[in-house]
């Protein structure tokens, strides 16, 4: 049954796609990627910015340390860019009030770094909703392993089972399936027609005023 609500962070709490795309567009002009097409790293959205920073650079070498400072550079580049602009995704609000009103208890599950959950749920006004953030900061493995979904359930003292997740990609829906939980995919990041030929997902919603508490509910039936 329907305990807990878990959403990803980029492109479901927030529609940032483009300013992640155009984020990494300066940053690779920054260190001279020759030929970089920032869409190529749609397939990569979802995993950490250890997944995607060697891809960008071509190699799987790069240490540790070097990974993080070029996160954080990225990442600030993108806040920059992102900050005049952001607010939560249509209907988003509605919903997490309607959530808290039922008692369902609610987590973030993000791959993202900690520093950019807490940047845009302080932004949008949302933190209160929140009871627990499992982040990109607190795993050792990218979606579409389980683990990010695994912890954010675990912090709650739900089982996976009883979750829901909120997913624009499809690392993270397969991410979700593999923890347990119910998926809900979102069409933002992705077409509901790309989506629709992937698979992978219990609900298909084009935005959150698609969804509601006896839809959720009714996952389970």
């Amino acid at each position: 049954m329907l305990q807990a609500a878990l959403f990803d962070m980029d492109g479901v709490i927030v529609n940032n796609r483009d300013a992640h795309l155009q984020a990494f567009d300066l940053f690779a002009k920054r260190y001279s990627i020759a030929n970089f097409d920032p869409m190529s790293l749609l397939p990569y959205f979802g995993s950490t910015n250890e997944v995607i920073m060697k891809f960008v650079f071509g190699r799987d070498d790069i240490p540790a340390d070097e990974v993080e400072r070029l996160s954080q550079e990225k990442e600030q580049i993108y806040r920059d860019l992102y900050d005049p602009v952001m607010a939560p995704a249509s209907g988003l609000v509605d919903l997490l009030e309607t959530l808290r009103s039922a008692g369902v208890r609610i987590a973030v599950g993000s791959s993202a770094p900690r520093v950019n959950v807490d940047f845009v749920l302080e932004r949008c006004r949302i933190a209160r909703y929140f009871d627990a953030v499992a982040c990109g900061s607190e795993i050792s493995h990218s979606k579409p392993d389980p683990e990010v979904y695994l912890l954010a359930a675990k912090k709650l003292g739900v089982a996976p089972a009883d979750c829901v997740v909120f997913e624009d990609a499809f690392v993270g829906m397969e991410a979700a399936h593999r923890a347990g939980a119910k998926v809900v995919a979102l069409a933002s990041t992705f077409t509901r027609e790309m989506i629709e030929q992937r698979g992978g997902y219990d609900w298909l919603a084009d935005n959150f005023h698609d969804v509601t508490l006896a839809g959720l509910q009714h996952l389970w039936k």
